[in-house]
């Protein structure tokens, strides 16, 4: 059966159909776990991180990732998608609170809210796993959109890259955008956030790395510089891109070669052609 939310902070929800539920499901958005998700949204509970949808919270229960809470509309709770997330959620012994479609709105940052939302625990970073093997790391200086941040981490990811360092004014890659911008891989992926970048670079060479600066022109093109070795990308921000003095100290600098007149590209596109440039360099027999 589902497990039921104890204490007095809200309701249970029903794990049998022939149970009926100890109390009502909530209904009020003054409610204090309604306050507590809300603040979880705005990133402001430390070491707690928002799960917005089922894809996320399935996705946090298979990386192993602490769910504390969990809320799910209860117009859903017999769907398909929502029964095997409700009876994983039970087997880890989540508070999990039956909601109305007016408190999931409240719940959920979303216009179309979610069918379950859930608080969990922030992942420890793992530098050890970030400089493993043959490492490719991304660091990621001032790139301030949350849905940039989150595709970088996917296409690390999915490109084979070891991890990324979210530097400097970078969106948190543990805000709840972010998060559904990475479509999970932020949950299984060594991503941290550091405040200075310069001390991220200075600890990718402590691990052997070779720093690469992208630059929209000037540098030798990606396709030309050998990234099989041990790797350190720098990925500047939206509009300004990398500090000058960053570029000029990195052991290498790469430009994307681009057709005229388009001068730069998404930070999130800048990434995805470098990791992948490097993996295709590092599969090739």
């Amino acid at each position: 059966m589902l497990c039921s939310f104890t204490g007095s902070e809200g309701p249970p929800l029903a794990m049998l159909r022939d149970t009926p539920p100890a109390r009502p499901p909530l209904t009020s958005r003054r409610n204090p776990i309604v306050t507590r998700y809300r603040a979880a949204a705005k990133g402001d509970l430390e070491g707690l991180l928002l799960l917005d949808g089922p894809h996320l919270v399935a996705d946090a229960l298979a990386a192993n990732v602490t769910i504390e809470h969990a809320v799910v509309a209860t117009d859903a709770s017999d769907a398909d998608e929502i029964r095997p997330l409700l009876a994983a959620l039970s087997a880890r012994a989540v508070d999990t609170a039956a909601a109305s479609s007016s408190v999931m709105a409240a719940v959920s940052p979303l216009r179309s809210p979610s069918a379950v939302v859930a608080i969990a625990r922030r992942p420890e970073a793992d530098i050890g796993r970030l400089y493993m093997g043959t490492p490719l790391v991304l660091i990621v200086d001032d790139v301030q959109d949350p849905g940039n941040m989150g595709a970088i981490v996917r296409v690390a990811e999915a490109g084979g890259a070891t991890g990324v360092l979210a530097a400097g004014v970078s969106a948190d890659p543990y805000g709840w955008k972010a998060l559904r911008g990475s479509m999970g891989s932020t949950l299984r992926l060594p991503v941290d956030r550091v405040a200075d970048v310069e001390r991220a670079v200075a600890q990718a060479r402590s691990n052997g790395c070779r720093v690469i600066a992208t630059a929209p022109r000037g540098g030798r093109s990606v396709f030309d510089v050998d990234m099989r070795s041990a790797t350190a990308v720098l990925i500047g921000g939206e509009g300004a891109g990398l500090p000058p003095a960053l570029i000029a100290a990195a052991d290498e600098r790469i430009t994307i070669p681009m057709q005229a007149p388009v001068e730069s590209l998404n930070a999130a596109v800048t990434a995805a052609i470098v990791v992948y440039e490097a993996r295709r360099q590092r599969t090739v027999k």
